[in-house]
C-alpha cells in the first residue's frame, strides 16, 4: 500500500495497465487519482500535453459548406454558399496555480516510467521554462535529453512583437544510461541543401534535429476531428517511433483528440488514455472505436 502527498493510502491496481488482450484503454475522469493507482514502472513512454494556461477559451468548430444561390458567403468564381456548423468543442484554458496543478502529475509520470522509459512534456512559451526547472528537480539534470521545438506557420500575425509560431516539447529519460531511443526508425527529412551531400544521402534524407517543421492539423485534412488543440499525427508518430518499441505501453493522461492512442495503435504499441472532457471522450471513442471506462467502477 502506497501513500499520496497528503498521506492517504493508495492501492496500486495492475489491472488498469493495457494488456495484449486489451491493448487500448480509455478512462474517464481526473487523471491524477488514476495515475496514482497505476503500478510502478508500468509505462514505457509518457506524452503529456496539458492545457497551456493561455487564459483563453479554446474553441474548434467542425463545419461544412453547401452551394446556395441565396447564401451569405461568396467563394471561388463568385459561387454563393452557406456554412453549417456541425459541432463545437471548447474548454477554458486557465489555472490559478498552474505549477501546483502540473507538479503532482509529473511526479506520478516519473514514478510510472519503466527504467528505459521517456517522458515528453508538450507546452508553449508561457510555462516551458518553469516546467524545465521543475523537471530538472524531479528527474535530475542528467536525465534531460532534449528541448524540441515544433515550429509551424498558422494563426494571427502579431504586430507589436515577433509572432509566436512554435511549441516546446521537453524530453526526459528515467535513466540516462538505459533509455530506449531508435533514431534509425524515425521518418527522415529532405536536406535543405541536397547539393552538398551525395545523391544517395539526398535520396534517403537526413535525421530530424531538435527543431521540427510540421504543419498543424489542416481544416480539410483527413485527421481533423474538430477537437480544440488537436495535435498532428506526424508529431506523435516521430515521438512514439523513436522512444518506444512494438508492444510497449504509451501513456497520454491529457488525451484530448486521441492522437497519441491512434498513432500508438498504428505502430503496434499499447495505449492508456485519460481525459475528463466529454468532448474529448466522444472524439476518442469515435476515432478509435473503443468505449470509455470509469475508475473506480
Amino acid at each position: 500500500m502506497a501513500e499520496d502527498a497528503d498521506g492517504a493510502q493508495i492501492e496500486r491496481d495492475p489491472s488498469l495497465v493495457p494488456s495484449p488482450e486489451h491493448p487500448h484503454r480509455l478512462f474517464q475522469g481526473d487523471n491524477l487519482p488514476l495515475l496514482q493507482a497505476l503500478p510502478d514502472e508500468s509505462v514505457d513512454l509518457a506524452y503529456l500535453d496539458p492545457p497551456f494556461n493561455t487564459g483563453r477559451t479554446q474553441l474548434r468548430r467542425v463545419t461544412r459548406h453547401e452551394r446556395d444561390p441565396d447564401g451569405a458567403r461568396t467563394g471561388y468564381a463568385g459561387t454563393s454558399y452557406t456554412m453549417h456548423v456541425d459541432s463545437e468543442a471548447q474548454y477554458a484554458d486557465t489555472f490559478d496555480d498552474y505549477e501546483a496543478f502540473l507538479a503532482p502529475r509529473l511526479a506520478e509520470a516519473h514514478r510510472l516510467l519503466a527504467p528505459t522509459g521517456t517522458l515528453y512534456l508538450h507546452l508553449d512559451y508561457r510555462e516551458a521554462h518553469y516546467a524545465k526547472v521543475a523537471l530538472d528537480g524531479l528527474f535530475g539534470r542528467d536525465c534531460f535529453l532534449n528541448e524540441l521545438i515544433w515550429a509551424y506557420d498558422y494563426g494571427a500575425k502579431a504586430r507589436r512583437r515577433w509572432p509566436t509560431k512554435h511549441d516546446t516539447i521537453l524530453v526526459y529519460v528515467k535513466d540516462p544510461k538505459r533509455y530506449h531511443f531508435d533514431s534509425e526508425a524515425v521518418d527522415r527529412e529532405p536536406y535543405m541543401a541536397p547539393g552538398l551531400v551525395t545523391p544517395e544521402k539526398a535520396a534517403r534524407g537526413k535525421l530530424p534535429t531538435d527543431v521540427w517543421w510540421h504543419t498543424i492539423v489542416t481544416t480539410s485534412g483527413r485527421e481533423k476531428t474538430g477537437y480544440p488543440t488537436q495535435k498532428p499525427e506526424g508529431i506523435l508518430r516521430r515521438i512514439v517511433t523513436a522512444s518506444s518499441r512494438e508492444g510497449d505501453v504509451v501513456l497520454d493522461p491529457f488525451a484530448g483528440s486521441g492522437t497519441t492512442a491512434a498513432v500508438a495503435r498504428a505502430l503496434g504499441r499499447r495505449s492508456l488514455s485519460i481525459d475528463q472532457s466529454e468532448d474529448a471522450l466522444r472524439t476518442i471513442e469515435k476515432r478509435l472505436g473503443i468505449t470509455r471506462e470509469t475508475w473506480p467502477d
